[in-house]
């Protein structure tokens, strides 16, 4: 069963908490609240997230320096952040916005679809760097066992071809989602993360098929999850 994904929603509105949850529960993943920013970081240090949608105008720590916090702790520093904002002071609020660490900076009224769009590209990316991590957690285990002579008996080889199916799995759904980031002329912080998820495909790959028979496991390490 495929664990889901968490989003964070902060807003210190319950009505504005209720729309965004209204708008997202079609995504089908875990939607966690926090009513201010002292909140959102509190939530921070135990859960895992997708996104962050980050509401700019709240009492005490709004959301500029909400996300100062976010982008200082190294546990959360590539957390994609949205900001959602009811007022618009021009350029210079949204490039504000930008330098804070925000991925998009999106106005209200918005458009419920482009928002749930926006976000799920996130939730794909965010999942498919968990299978990554799992994939690349079972090769080390085979790297390791490689190295004490296991490769080329029948578990090894079993388990070498599930990790082989599962690896094209994931590159067949990310090259699915790098054809649909490009064809929706996507925002350019999607597009990298999904470029960067290619790049440690690629690597995890070649590690893999090193491992193959007849290509030895002790040729030169490879590191598939840089």
């Amino acid at each position: 069963m495929v664990q889901k994904a968490k989003i964070l929603l902060v807003d210190d509105r319950p009505e504005n908490l209720l729309a965004l949850e209204a708008i997202l529960s079609a995504l089908d993943q875990t939607l966690v609240r926090a009513s201010s920013g002292e909140e959102a970081l509190k939530a921070l240090l135990t859960d895992d997230f997708a996104v962050i949608l980050l509401d700019v105008q709240m009492p005490g720590m709004d959301g500029f320096e909400t996300a100062a916090h976010i982008k200082r702790r190294e546990r959360t520093r590539d957390i994609p952040i949205i900001f959602l904002t009811a007022i618009n002071h021009g350029p210079h609020h949204t490039f504000r916005g930008y330098a804070a660490g925000a991925v998009d900076y999106i106005s209200k009224p918005f458009d419920p679809w482009v928002l749930r769009a926006k976000v799920s590209v996130f939730v794909e990316l965010y999942m498919k760097n968990c299978q990554l991590r799992e994939q690349a957690a079972l090769l080390r285990l085979q790297l390791e066992g490689g190295g004490k002579g296991a490769v080329g008996g029948k578990e090894s080889a079993g388990l070498l071809a599930e990790l082989s199916a599962r690896l094209a799995a994931v590159e067949e759904q990310a090259e699915a989602l790098s054809k649909q980031l490009d064809d929706d002329s996507a925002d350019a912080a999607a597009v990298a993360t999904a470029a960067h998820l290619e790049r440690k495909l690629t690597g995890l790959r070649r590690a893999l098929d090193a491992l193959e028979p007849g290509t030895g496991a002790g040729g030169p390490a490879v590191s598939p999850a840089n």
